[in-house]
């Protein structure tokens, strides 16, 4: 679902050694171990954090209700220079300076799928996470957004993408996430977001194992 060219037509061209960029840089972190040694560590951080939330993004998890069927989940593709494959995803987005995490959760869901949601939960209220923290400090949140499908304007959503974004947006049945997502990369060759196989994974494990998760 796009009016883009797929994402499946990028590729990458070439990689050249970078010292510091406009929206990433690279730190170097003194630290002392609980031995008390002296130790190094190389760091990734994003330079757009800003002060309004300290953090960098928010991933949502877009729910649609059906009368008829069980619920689905709205997941994204595009194209990742750093893995050189279009990759599946949970809609997501930097917070921009004096925004909130809930309002970015709702203009990032409209940008880049087109669906109207309602708010209704968010992670950060319960624990911090870091995306990848032996690489860097990058961290998000998690919304929980409701799509009701009998809003007219999720009859038939239209993205709000900005011109350097290709994305094509799919939906897939809750309870057969993870069963869905390895069909779709067998098919077409993409790769799954580890956040997105780890949530779809946790899924599949509390439906296949619900006498042992209630016992």
């Amino acid at each position: 679902m796009s009016t883009k060219p797929s994402p499946y037509k990028a590729k990458v061209n070439s990689v050249e050694k970078l010292d510091q960029g406009n929206w990433i840089q690279t730190r170097r972190i003194n630290y002392t171990d609980p031995n008390g040694s002296n130790r190094v560590w190389e760091m990734a951080i994003r330079t757009t954090r800003t002060e309004t939330t300290n953090i960098d993004a928010v991933s949502i998890a877009a729910l649609i209700s059906y009368p008829d069927k069980p619920k689905e989940i709205v997941l994204t593709k595009q194209f990742r220079p750093p893995c050189g494959s279009v990759v599946i995803e949970l809609p997501a987005g930097l917070i921009d300076p004096k925004e909130s995490v809930e309002s970015t959760a709702i203009r990032e869901l409209i940008e880049e799928t087109g669906y109207h949601g309602k708010f209704i939960s968010l992670s950060e209220t319960q624990v911090s996470l870091f995306s990848d923290p032996g690489l860097t400090n990058a961290n998000m949140s998690l919304a929980f957004v409701d799509v009701d499908i009998n809003d007219e304007r999720n009859k038939n959503p239209t993205p709000e993408l900005e011109d350097g974004e290709f994305i094509e947006i799919f939906t897939l049945p809750i309870n057969q996430l993870l069963k869905g997502l390895l069909e779709v990369t067998q098919k077409e060759g993409c790769a799954v977001d580890a956040r997105l196989y780890h949530f779809a994974a946790g899924i599949d494990l509390a439906f296949a194992n619900k006498d042992i998760l209630t016992n």
